[in-house]
C-alpha cells in the first residue's frame, strides 16, 4: 500500500504539472492526481497477474510438447513444479485478487500481451534460479515461496519486456515500479498454506489519505504566492527567478504542509522534503532547500501560523 512519501511525490509532480501547463482548472488536475495514484495499484495488480498468466503460458507449452510427431518420454512426462507451485496456485484463486483486477480492467488478455509474456516465460527457463528449481527432486510451501520471490525479482520485476510495455501503458508507471515492486514481494511474502492470503490495498485509511492528498494539492496552489514571497524574502543574494521551478514548489508544498496539517511533525515534513529533493531537484538544491525551510518553519512559528497539536509536533 502507499506510503505518505509516495502520495508527496505525487503530488508535487501534479503541482509542477498544473503550474507547467498553465491550467487554471484546478479540479481537473485534481482528478488526474487522483487518476494516476490510482493506477499505481493497477500496476500492482498486473506484476500479480503475471503468475497466472505464466503458469498458463507454460501449460499451454507443455501440451504442445505432447502433440509433437516425434515425442520423448520427458514431453510426455513434463517436470511440472513450475505450473503446480503453491503460491501461483493461491495467486489464481485469490478472490480477492480477481475483484481488484475486474473493477480495474486490468489483465493480461490480447495477442501482444501474450506473446510478450511467452518471451518472459522463455527467459525464466533459462535463468539458474529456475533450473536449480526444477532441479530439486524436494517440493515445500516455503521452498514454493521462496522461489516466487526469487523469480519475480530475478526475472519478472526486472524484464526489459514488461518495463517497456508499462512505458507505452503509462509514463508515470516509470517513478512507481519500485513501489509496486516491493508491494508484490510484501504480498507473496505474507501467503501462508492456512491464511487468508489478501491482496494489499491501495491505502492504508483510504479516507484519511485522500484528504490528505486533496487538501495539500488544493492549499499547495491557493497558497502558492504567498509561500513564494516568503521563500522570496529568505533568500539573500539570490533572485528567486534563477531557482528552478521545482524547487519553489517543493518548498512551497513543504511550507503549506507544515501550515496546514496541525498533526504533523515539523521534522518529519522537513526530512520528507528534503528526501524528495534528492531526487526530484538538482545536486545543489538538498542544502540550500533545507536552510530555507529551516527559516521559513521559525518565521511561521515565530508568526503563530504553524499550530501543531501535540507534544513533540513542533521540533
Amino acid at each position: 500500500m502507499l506510503n505518505r512519501r509516495h502520495l508527496r511525490i505525487k503530488i508535487l509532480q501534479a503541482v509542477y504539472a498544473y503550474f507547467q501547463s498553465h491550467n487554471s482548472d484546478k479540479f481537473a488536475a485534481e482528478r488526474e492526481l487522483f487518476k494516476n495514484i490510482e493506477q499505481i495499484h493497477d500496476l500492482y495488480l498486473y506484476f500479480l497477474l503475471t503468475f497466472e498468466t505464466l503458469v498458463s503460458v507454460e501449460n499451454r507449452r507443455l501440451e504442445e510438447l505432447k502433440n509433437k510427431r516425434f515425442v520423448s518420454e520427458e514431453d510426455l512426462n513434463p517436470n511440472r513444479k513450475f505450473v503446480d507451485n503453491a503460491i501461483f496456485a493461491i495467486l489464481e484463486n485469490n478472490n480477492g485478487l480477481a475483484s481488484y483486477a475486474a473493477n480495474r480492467k486490468v489483465s493480461w488478455v490480447g495477442a501482444e500481451e501474450q506473446e510478450m509474456l511467452r518471451k518472459v516465460m522463455g527467459n525464466i527457463r533459462e535463468s539458474e534460479v529456475y533450473t536449480l528449481y526444477m532441479a530439486d527432486p524436494q517440493s515445500s510451501f516455503e521452498g514454493d515461496l521462496n522461489f516466487s520471490v526469487d523469480i519475480f525479482k530475478e526475472c519478472i520485476a526486472n524484464s526489459s519486456l514488461i518495463y517497456n510495455y508499462f512505458e507505452e501503458k503509462s509514463i508515470h508507471w516509470m517513478d512507481d515500479i519500485d513501489l509496486a515492486c516491493s508491494m508484490v514481494i510484501k504480498t507473496l511474502k505474507s501467503f501462508t498454506e492456512e491464511g487468508t492470503n489478501t491482496i494489499l490495498p491501495l491505502y492504508k485509511d483510504e479516507e484519511d489519505e485522500k484528504d490528505f492528498v486533496q487538501k495539500l494539492f488544493r492549499k499547495s496552489i491557493d497558497n502558492y504566492n504567498d509561500n513564494k514571497a516568503l521563500i522570496d524574502s529568505l533568500i539573500s543574494n539570490w533572485e528567486l527567478d534563477r531557482l528552478a521551478l521545482m524547487d519553489i514548489l517543493l518548498m512551497n508544498i513543504a511550507i503549506t504542509e507544515a501550515i496546514e496539517f496541525s498533526n504533523i511533525p515539523i521534522k518529519v515534513t522537513l526530512n520528507e522534503y528534503i528526501e524528495i529533493s534528492k531526487y526530484y531537484s538538482t545536486p545543489k538544491s538538498n542544502g540550500f532547500i533545507n536552510g530555507v525551510l529551516d527559516k521559513a518553519f521559525a518565521r511561521l512559528k515565530g508568526d503563530g501560523r504553524i499550530v501543531k497539536i501535540g507534544r513533540g509536533l513542533m521540533e
